[in-house]
């Protein structure tokens, strides 16, 4: 009998190695995992709709050609997802990451927030409705191995 391989996709900030951590600790654990996440390159990400539609003066139109290309991605990466990791990190404000967990949510997918206590308050309503909160990714690691064994 074959083990499922669990969809994992990962939201959120994408100037620490929160991903690495939990990618290489559920491999480092034998986990039957996948992971995917939205496109980590920040340049790439921005300005993904100007390189393929053509350059925009207005920086909103800049921006919601990249958005539209983007939520492509990450809507059908989280529609896919058997469960979804959502980083809010220290330094910005993830208002996309925001966005993110209350999508899963909308579509019954279990979310697991991960986030410093300074951002609690922050953080309570998107807390509420994940399953955990996690400070560090290596817990996010362990609800796997628990949630696979």
């Amino acid at each position: 009998m074959s083990q499922k391989t669990w969809n994992i996709y990962l939201s959120g900030e994408i100037h620490t190695d929160w991903r690495e951590r939990i990618v290489e600790g559920a491999k480092a654990r034998g986990l039957a995992v996948q992971f995917s996440s939205a496109v980590t390159d920040h340049d790439a990400s921005d300005l993904v709709g100007v390189n393929i539609l053509g350059s925009e003066e207005d920086p909103f139109w800049r921006d919601r050609k990249a958005s539209g290309i983007n939520s492509i991605r990450t809507s059908t990466h989280i529609k896919n997802a058997d469960l979804v990791v959502v980083r809010f990190g220290p330094k910005y404000k993830q208002w996309n990451a925001a966005f993110d967990a209350g999508f899963a949510v909308a579509l019954g997918k279990p979310v697991i927030s991960l986030h410093d206590a300074e951002h609690d308050h922050a953080l309570k309503e998107v807390d509420e409705a994940a399953k955990a909160t996690c400070r560090h990714p290596e817990q996010v690691v362990d609800i796997l191995a628990y949630l696979l064994s």
